[in-house]
């Protein structure tokens, strides 16, 4: 991961001395449990426990180093613990166990803390939409399908749709955030062989983690299900960051995003204000959803395990998570900061002359008695008129013989209010969202 987009506590998280340090842990707790069923000495559990090292860059570069013997990550750190704790105690480490059942375990229970930070981002950026949707519930703007005039919405409409979306999200990385947080230690194929059922539940119980029944190891569709999640939310950002920028044209200027005190838009052009941040948003979300076809693919394992799913998760799952995290908190801050220019939506409302009021009309002549598609042939022409430039829609209609609606009938259908009656259900769904 590169360090643009990387925040230190999500990056501490992936950090060879918090990887190495859970390793150790899980080691020293799996002693432990052998001692809590007499296995092991419980005096030589305790003497282990107490001569761990620290594991800082010195103990990383040193496991590093042995690696380039064994080639291999995980014996070069037992032979490095072993060496640090010293004998005969140290010979106790990684008893009954094999690697991927400190790796894994290890593994999940960084996703699942990594998840909790995406979580809490995540929840921030719902309130940041809910609030917002709530401050322009009543702020009327065009309604846009195909990029063209619909009818009329209102910004906290739209942002409301957002905040339930972002909520969505939210539960899927719950949902996968229970589904990742679990370990085991069950050996080299999972069938315990090896290793006491009692040793799992004792380190996954102290770890928080819930133990599962595993080959030797831990089913990749769990890791597949946490980076759906992650580009889920990614391409949710995404969505949001697309209107920004269509908002942001020079064209409509209805909204954009934070302008920071000193920044510059272009080396060239002293004007510009371009959308920056929701243009990054874009371009991240593509290759968080990128990483999600790789963890698709680390499923489908051959028999027990392979290790063909390890290099890719070496780079997949941290990057995926950080930039998640980034895109959630760039998000919110964008959504936070963004100015919202309400007198240029009215104007966009008026500029197409109150097109966007064709189907009350349409249904007003339908409900006179009219055929429907003589009706629907009958405005689709005067609002052709009306594009044109001749008059505005209302006053076309207004005289032409063929539309039998009195005054007040199409004073009616061109009613921002009555367009806008039930709007509030949408903003209701949004104040409703628990944070």
């Amino acid at each position: 991961m590169i360090e643009r987009y990387a925040s230190s506590e999500m990056s501490a998280l992936f950090a060879d001395e918090a990887r190495m340090n859970l390793w150790m842990e899980i080691e020293l707790l799996a002693l432990e449990g052998w001692a809590a069923i007499g296995v092991v000495p419980r005096a030589d559990a305790e003497l282990v426990r107490k001569r761990a090292p620290v594991i800082d860059r010195d103990f990383v570069n040193a496991v590093s180093e042995r690696e380039r013997v064994t080639n291999h990550d995980v014996a070069a750190f037992v032979d490095v613990l072993q060496a640090r704790v010293g004998p005969p105690e140290g010979e106790w480490i990684h008893y009954g166990l094999t690697s991927s059942d400190v790796v894994d375990t290890a593994q999940c229970l960084t996703l699942a803390r990594a998840a909790d930070l995406l979580l809490s981002s995540s929840s921030n950026l719902v309130s940041v939409l809910r609030d917002r949707a709530l401050e322009f519930a009543a702020t009327p703007m065009p309604g846009r399908t195909h990029g063209m005039h619909a009818e009329p919405t209102t910004f906290g409409a739209k942002l409301a749709l957002w905040c339930l979306q972002a909520d969505r999200d939210r539960q899927r990385l719950r949902t996968a955030r229970e589904s990742i947080a679990v370990g085991k230690l069950s050996g080299a194929v999972g069938t315990y062989s090896n290793v006491d059922p009692k040793v799992e539940e004792h380190v996954c119980a102290s770890l928080g983690l819930r133990p599962v029944p595993a080959t030797q190891v831990i089913a990749r569709d769990r890791h597949a299900e946490l980076l759906w999640a992650c580009a889920s939310a990614a391409t949710s950002v995404e969505s949001f960051a697309t209107e920004v920028r269509h908002l942001q044209r020079t064209e409509v200027a209805e909204a954009e995003e934070p302008f920071g005190k000193g920044q510059k838009g272009s080396s060239a052009m002293p004007h510009k204000r371009n959308p920056v941040l929701s243009e990054r948003m874009c371009g991240l979300a593509r290759v968080v959803r990128g990483y999600l076809g790789a963890g698709l693919e680390n499923v489908a394992l051959w028999h027990e395990r392979d290790i063909s799913h390890s290099s890719a998760e070496r780079i997949i799952l941290p990057d995926a998570l950080q930039l998640t995290h980034y895109l959630l908190k760039t998000m919110a801050r964008i959504v936070e900061g963004m100015v919202v220019n309400a007198a240029r939506m009215h104007e966009n409302l008026e500029s197409s002359g109150g097109l966007m009021f064709s189907q009350p009309v349409l249904l007003a002549m339908i409900k006179s008695g009219m055929d429907r598609d003589v009706a629907y042939r009958t405005v689709q022409r005067d609002a052709r008129m009306a594009y044109e430039g001749e008059r505005t829609f209302q006053e076309l209609l207004a005289d032409d013989p063929e539309v039998p609606l009195t005054p007040e009938v199409l004073s009616e259908a061109f009613s921002l209010q009555r367009s806008l009656r039930n709007v509030n259900r949408v903003i209701d769904a949004a104040r409703e969202v628990v944070i």
